[in-house]
């Protein structure tokens, strides 16, 4: 798994990924495990919807 996800990217998929899950507890509802998701992608850097479209927000390797 190449790297596609950089670092403005990771941090709003943390609070967004946080946020859904602290409304799914809030409003008790197991729709706030969808947050797992993108907190997921951030930590690994890697999102494969990212693949499927060939984008990439990582910054390119310099030479």
């Amino acid at each position: 798994m190449k790297k596609n996800v950089g670092s403005v990217d990771k941090i709003v998929r943390i609070v967004l990924g946080l946020a859904i899950g602290a409304a799914g507890y809030y409003y008790q509802s197991w729709l706030g495990l969808i947050g797992i998701i993108p907190v997921a992608t951030a930590l690994i850097n890697f999102c494969p919807v990212y693949t499927l479209f060939k984008l990439s927000t990582a910054e390119k390797p310099k030479e």
